[in-house]
């Protein structure tokens, strides 16, 4: 059974930095991207970052790029984003995803929700200005 838990949300003033972790259990399949998405009040989950843990190719959404960094541990099945310079639109639940397999995902793919079979139960980011 595949199971994904975040943590290290929390609340932070603005230009201030978290780092999320994700524990992968179950589930270490290194040919499958893993992800962050977040969803903020009243709008749609939106990708955020994905890794491919097979080579490291990593996809950052622009609406974060040189801000966020994800990283994986393929050993400890971990992953991370790091995220710095935080904004108050930032603010959202942060969720961990895992594909469950297929073929090759493009960048747009990546971030897509939909390609994502298991999710974690998510961490709240809170970013005051």
């Amino acid at each position: 059974q595949v199971q994904l838990v975040e943590s290290g949300g929390g609340s932070v003033q603005a230009g201030g930095s978290l780092r999320l972790s994700c524990q992968a259990s179950g589930y270490t399949y290194r040919r499958n991207f893993m992800a962050w998405f977040r969803q903020a009040p009243g709008k749609e989950r939106e990708g955020v970052a994905a890794v491919y843990p097979e080579d490291g190719t990593t996809y950052i959404a622009d609406s974060v790029k040189g801000r966020f960094t994800i990283s994986q541990d393929n050993a400890k099945n971990m992953m991370w984003m790091q995220m710095n310079n935080l904004k108050p639109e930032d603010t959202a639940i942060y969720y961990c995803a895992a594909e469950q397999g297929g073929p090759p995902l493009t960048a747009i793919q990546a971030l897509d929700e939909q390609e994502y079979a298991y999710w974690g139960q998510g961490t709240q980011v809170t970013v005051s200005s």
